[in-house]
């Protein structure tokens, strides 16, 4: 028996669209498979990001382009929290390569048909069921050409965006690991890791001081000496871990 058939409690799905129509469809789909339940549809994405926090959905259809708030803002102020299975809903092709970089299962182009959102759910399904919702792990594996490291997590001071690769920088060395940013932040956990800007999260252990630029923009300081940008979205939840008042 496969690990979807065990399930017995519904998948929780959210459907985020500034299009009513365009939710209506994916609902309608959805109605027809017994092991999906909708627990809400958003319009905007501001407001998606309170529903996911609320109803802990573990589906989520997402929209690119929505009014002030696109799809991707909504996984960048997420985090963690973000749920495990993400299908980008869009008639925008040129944003597939960034959908996946952020942590995207599939990517579904408008119009569709039934086949195609048929294959996108099955792998849904199929991540979800063997998502486990367990602590961080205590190591990564890196593999390195002819050699595999394991990387301890606690000694990681930060990690950095690098297309379909992730970079985990360790004191003067970068070890590069095929897994995307919004994966690893999961797995990371958020007692000690904590994204600061789009393609950056960093160690807070590992953070000496925040540090506001001519610019205007703020830049974290880590304990090594670097410095790295703090996107304006994340900065207050960077200051309230680091009780900056």
């Amino acid at each position: 028996m496969s690990p979807v058939e065990q399930r017995r409690a519904p998948i929780r799905a959210l459907l985020v669209d500034d299009e009513p129509l365009a939710r209506r469809n994916v609902a309608l789909l959805l109605k027809r498979d017994p092991d999906i339940c909708v627990v809400g549809e958003c319009g905007a994405g501001i407001e998606a990001i309170a529903s996911i926090k609320e109803l802990k959905p573990e589906l989520l259809f997402l929209d690119v382009q929505m009014p002030e708030c696109g799809g991707f803002d909504v996984l960048e102020m997420l985090g963690g929290e973000a749920p495990p299975a993400i299908i980008f809903v869009t008639a925008h092709e040129e944003y597939a390569l960034r959908a996946f970089d952020a942590g995207a299962l599939d990517y579904l182009l408008k119009p569709f048909d039934d086949a195609r959102f048929a294959r996108a759910l099955a792998r849904a399904k199929d991540k979800i069921a063997r998502h486990l919702p367990s602590g961080p792990p205590g190591r990564l594996v890196i593999k390195e050409h002819d050699r595999v490291l394991f990387i301890d997590i606690a000694t990681i001071d930060w990690v950095e965006a690098a297309d379909y690769y992730a970079g985990l920088h360790v004191g003067n060395a970068t070890h590069m690991i095929r897994r995307s940013l919004s994966e690893l932040e999961r797995d990371l956990g958020g007692q000690r890791f904590l994204r600061v800007h789009r393609s950056i999260i960093v160690n807070l252990d590992r953070v000496r001081g925040l540090e506001l630029q001519a610019s205007g923009e703020f830049e974290v300081t880590l304990t090594t000496g670097v410095r790295l940008p703090v996107s304006r979205r994340l900065r207050q939840g960077l200051q309230d871990r680091l009780g900056v008042r």
